[in-house]
């Protein structure tokens, strides 16, 4: 009997990477300035630190690694509706940004997170 093809459903969540005692940064970043629900971590992960929010139908866990270095070219991209006003909320809130128009088909903009690590965010033209 042949096994059944496998199918790509979608992503569930993309890992950033923070240093030691970041978790109250994250949430301040992620879920005061950007807007995320933290979620809950499982009871067996919780003494590993970090922290977890949803986006949209994903999600992005931040964990703690020991030796943190910033990812500065592997990067999220997050889908945004409405897009400029994310980035003028940035800009009010000291967060550099920058604009990137190398895609004709897309707003697009980078920053980075208090940890240094590149996000990216987009909306469709």
């Amino acid at each position: 009997m042949e096994s059944k093809k496998h199918a790509w459903v979608g992503l569930d969540h993309v890992q950033l990477a923070a240093p030691s005692g970041a978790e109250e940064a994250a949430r301040r970043f992620f879920g005061d300035l950007l807007g995320m629900t933290e979620v809950p971590k499982p009871e067996k992960l919780l003494v590993r630190g970090g922290v977890w929010f949803q986006c949209g139908a994903q999600f992005i866990h931040i964990g703690i690694e020991s030796g943190f270095v910033p990812a500065k070219k592997a990067h999220p991209a997050f889908v945004v509706q409405n897009i400029v006003a994310l980035m003028e909320h940035l800009q009010k809130n000291d967060v550099p940004i920058r604009i990137d128009e190398e895609i004709p088909q897309l707003i697009r903009f980078f920053a980075e997170d208090p940890f240094g690590n590149r996000l990216e965010f987009v909306e469709a033209k």
